[in-house]
């Protein structure tokens, strides 16, 4: 115990600050996303005024249900969604973010589930240091990441936030969450239901996590194949990362519940591009070229460092426990 306590306060300062600096990042993004919707030519001759039945991905919905909604109308109803989550997710579930993180810094210590916004930032950064390894790696064997073609970086920008809202309802929240319930609830009201659905480890009585790790994995190989199969999709050599991802965010949605995985899925799409994309107005350039700036690069840099820090955390909390469970046997 002694030794972990002396690992986890070597790191604890470190830890804290980077994801300290993460979450202080992630609020930028909120401005600089409006900036570039209504105040750049990212879209070209494509605005915020655009009516949103216009969009291709859009056509197949009644007409009737998007009339007089433009596409800067749904971006606001975007970021109301995402900032009424961002206020939950600093304020709880057990204690605020600021006072987590203070504990961690004090103490070396972080409970886990304790702040979602916490475990959110801990988890975006492994999530993009395990990209990051499969695309390296992916890149050495000759296996590119290659992404879909872009016709305009306004929609593609509302697409990619409006991305984490319907993936997550869809592959955690249907693919996942139902089927917990179905096999662990013990109440039949709408209210339990619903609390299972939120967060399924906190509401429902599952004393193994081997079904649900194995529904995680199934459903993460799913959505990896999503990426590659529907629509103009991605090159072959996403299937490994996105699957990666789909399962660290349902094991995100299984552990901490539905408001973490969607602000992870949120961080890995909206976040990042908000800055690529407001990179690219100020500096004239195109957005695949924004993603070369300086700024990106120590970005990417300080995810890594702060995505080893928490595996570290992690990995040590997950050892002494098991080696304390084994010297109880």
């Amino acid at each position: 115990m002694q030794r972990r306590d002396k690992i986890l306060q070597l790191v604890g300062i470190p830890h804290s600050a980077f994801l300290s600096v993460v979450f202080g990042m992630m609020l930028a993004s909120f401005p600089m996303g409006m900036f570039v919707v209504f105040h750049s030519s990212i879209g070209g001759d494509v605005t915020h005024a655009l009516p949103l039945g216009s969009l291709y991905e859009f056509q197949g919905i009644s007409l009737g249900v998007l009339s007089g909604i433009e596409l800067g109308d749904a971006f606001l109803i975007l970021w109301a969604v995402y900032v009424v989550l961002f206020a939950i997710s600093v304020l709880g579930p057990k204690a605020g973010f600021i006072k987590t993180v203070s504990a961690i810094l004090s103490r070396g210590k972080i409970e886990a589930g304790s702040n979602y916004m916490v475990s959110i930032t801990q988890w975006f950064s492994i999530t993009i240091l395990v990209s990051a390894g499969i695309a390296y790696m992916q890149e050495w064997v000759g296996i590119p990441i290659v992404p879909p073609p872009v016709e305009n970086d306004l929609v593609q920008f509302f697409l990619i936030s409006l991305s984490p809202l319907a993936e997550e309802f869809g592959f955690r929240m249907l693919l996942i969450g139902l089927p917990l319930f179905a096999l662990y609830g013990y109440k039949t009201t709408a209210r339990h239901f619903l609390k299972s659905l939120w967060s399924p480890s906190s509401s429902l009585h599952i004393y193994s996590s081997k079904k649900p790790l194995l529904l995680i994995v199934l459903v993460g190989v799913l959505f990896g194949f999503a990426h590659i199969a529907v629509g103009e999709s991605w090159s072959e050599g996403k299937f490994a990362q996105a699957t990666a991802g789909g399962i660290i965010l349902g094991w995100a949605y299984f552990r901490f519940g539905f408001v973490a995985a969607l602000l992870i899925h949120w961080a890995t799409n909206y976040f990042i591009f908000a800055y690529a994309n407001f990179l690219a107005q100020i500096n004239e350039t195109s957005v695949t070229s924004a993603f070369s700036h300086p700024l990106i690069t120590t970005m990417e840099i300080l995810f890594l460092v702060s995505g080893i820090l928490s595996v570290v955390v992690l990995v040590t909390g997950c050892y002494y426990s098991w080696s304390q469970r084994r010297l109880e046997v």
